[in-house]
């Protein structure tokens, strides 16, 4: 795992970039302009820039055009503003993230919330003065389908400043995607169609509403004078996007391809100190003998405590590998209880944070398959639903492989002499094997915390209120299996189960009538089942359902409080793959602009009944999926 850890060449310290990050007075209570919302530029101040820009006014002197694609060493970001765009017109902006940045209503009606989410304004940046703070975009590496790509980066996303909502305290770095050619553009023009451009604007805030970690969306804006080849000419679009952080494994990745030793440490101290908040919010060692132990462990570790025994002794920077591994394990686990498919799991779509990120070629499944993959390039089905959690935690090795030296080193990780030169050849044996015991050990604790998440997402799917050992056979295995064997659309039948009244399921008769409600409109389907054989496998299954129901709720089952809790985890509308591409042909081919709006509020209130729309559409969206229309599949271009 980590034989190459200790032949990387010793690169010297980089400096700190020089910048002071320009920090703006709070917002009012009720919002305000963004314009006016209190900004920062924490990432850039706080890492080394390109050497080819060493500082912003020297990245905005340059000519845009002469800003190209090419190596960046020694680096973790590039200085550079979006391209220009000309007569943008903004389609859609989403409530819920104006409301959680903390920018006033209305606000998204000026022509500079227009122009700054299209990027051709810069909030911050004196261009007179040359001061202030300026846009960037991250360098980063990765593995795409299990092969080395080495460098990849913001090729075409370029993040304008950080901000804090003064209410919340949580802090968010804007972005825009499709802003422009950057340094790490490889072969690509920096642009982003409208189709793909609308899919993560939907599903970004979709998945937040489901209370699923993942990266916003602010605003939509379509670039009319922008014409982007793909697979065929498409317009050009731009989505203002935010996220706690825009760090990924990829990060890690490029720094340990090129031996930067010094670099992996001040990356690693800079996420311990500002994505998360600092080290004593880390969690301490998990007590249990394996790592196995799912529970939420203590913090307030002080940053140079060691844990742990002999072999196994726990520094700051395993406690920090130790927290993104449960977050992402946390996060991998709403992917499975809700059944969403990212599609793309590189290491460079792994977010540290945890957060779900970088939406391509996703979906939600319709029928239950879990060798379903939405990527119609992913012909060996390596990023399918089912190889998720596997995928992620294959990730985290490579994460753990980055930060092996200094897991590995346990207490001599602050030693002066390990600081400034590594670890000595005989004690490099010492060093591996410790780091490859922690690795393995949290990965217990990765499939600990990930079961955990299922089964108390799942418990809650159900309407139950405890979870019970024997739920998971019975329950849950015998759920999916008759699912995928008769073909059912997985989050509708928990919608569906939220309506039923326990009373009506009493004899096997009136389980075998309510079965019904979950086949499409087509009937029966899936290989070998017939009408009466499909009803009595959902029935027995409903048996054991109710029976829990009675369990959990009492004699009557309580159906009122029950169906109330069961419709706030169980959502009526899920953006599915053939409403998103009906939403884009109304938008980009009929010139459509309000069906934009009304989607994007089903998808930030999905567990509601109704929206106030056409009855008659949101029962469509809500209902059976076309049968040409499921298991859609689409490419990476966007």
């Amino acid at each position: 795992m980590l034989s190459r850890l200790l032949s990387r060449p010793l690169i010297p310290r980089m400096r700190l970039a020089q910048m002071a990050a320009h920090v703006s007075n709070g917002s009012p209570p009720g919002g305000t302009s963004l314009a006016d919302l209190p900004k920062s530029w924490t990432f850039t101040s706080s890492l080394p820039p390109d050497s080819k820009f060493p500082t912003p006014d020297a990245s905005h002197k340059t000519p845009r055009g002469d800003i190209e694609p090419r190596q960046v060493k020694g680096a973790l970001f590039t200085w550079v503003r979006p391209e220009e765009a000309k007569e943008p017109e903004l389609l859609g902006v989403s409530p819920a993230a104006m409301r959680d940045l903390g920018i006033k209503e209305g606000d998204e009606k000026t022509e500079e919330f227009k122009q700054a989410v299209a990027g051709n304004q810069l909030l911050g940046w004196d261009a007179e003065k040359g001061e202030g703070g300026y846009p960037w975009a991250q360098c980063y590496g990765g593995w795409q389908f299990g092969s080395w790509a080495g460098q990849l980066g913001d090729g075409r996303a370029i993040s304008l400043f950080e901000t804090t909502n003064p209410s919340t305290k949580k802090r968010y770095e804007l972005q825009l995607k499709g802003a422009g050619i950057t340094p790490y553009s490889r072969f690509a023009d920096g642009k982003a169609v409208l189709r793909s451009s609308i899919r993560e604007y939907i599903v970004s805030e979709a998945l937040n509403a489901l209370r699923i970690p993942t990266t916003r969306a602010l605003s939509l804006t379509l670039l009319p004078h922008s014409k982007v080849r793909r697979e065929t000419i498409e317009p050009g679009a731009i989505v203002a996007r935010f996220a706690e952080s825009w760090l990924r494994i990829g990060t890690f990745d490029i720094l340990r391809a090129r031996g930067d030793r010094d670099l992996i440490r001040q990356l690693s101290t800079y996420i311990a100190e500002n994505v998360f908040d600092g080290w004593e919010s880390l969690p301490a060692r998990n007590p249990s003998d394996d790592g196995s132990d799912a529970s939420t462990l203590p913090t307030g570790i002080a940053r140079d405590t060691i844990e742990g025994p002999a072999g196994l002794e726990e520094n700051r920077f395993t406690r920090l590998y130790r927290e993104i591994v449960r977050r992402n394990a946390k996060t991998v686990a709403a992917w499975q209880a809700y059944a969403f498919t990212n599609g793309v799991l590189n290491t460079d779509n792994t977010s540290i944070f945890g957060l779900s990120v970088d939406f391509g070629p996703f979906a939600f499944l319709d029928n239950f398959d879990p060798n379903y993959t939405p990527n119609h390039d992913d012909h060996m089905l390596r990023y399918s639903y089912r190889s998720q959690p596997t995928i992620i935690w294959w990730n985290l090795v490579r994460l753990g492989e980055s930060l092996g030296e200094l897991i590995g080193i346990g207490g001599g990780v602050d030693a002066e002499e390990f600081v400034e030169k590594g670890v000595r050849q005989e004690n490099a044996d010492d060093l591996v094997s410790r780091a490859e015991a922690l690795i393995t050990r949290t990965g217990e604790e990765f499939k600990a915390v990930f079961l955990e998440e299922y089964k108390r997402l799942m418990t809650a799917r159900l309407g139950l209120k405890v979870h019970k050992q024997s739920d998971f056979d019975d329950l849950f295995s015998e759920l999916l299996d008759t699912m995928e064997a008769l073909e059912l659309d997985f989050n509708q039948f928990f919608r569906k189960l939220s309506n039923f009244n326990i009373v009506d399921l009493e004899t096997e008769q009136q389980r075998k009538e309510k079965a019904s409600v979950f086949f499409h409109h087509e009937g029966v389907t899936g290989l070998g089942n017939t009408d009466e054989s499909a009803r009595k496998r959902i029935a027995e299954w409903l048996e054991k359902w109710s029976t829990r129901v009675y369990e959990d709720w009492g004699p009557t089952g309580d159906d009122v409080a029950r169906q109330v809790e069961m419709k706030k985890v169980n959502p009526k509308f899920i953006p599915k793959s053939w409403i998103l591409d009906e939403v884009i042909k109304r938008v980009e081919k009929g010139g459509e602009r309000e069906i934009l709006d009304r989607v994007m509020h089903m998808a930030l209130h999905p567990f509601e009944d109704r929206w106030g729309w056409d009855e008659k559409e949101e029962e469509r969206f809500c209902g059976d999926v076309p049968k040409f229309d499921r298991a859609m599949q689409c490419s990476c271009s966007s």
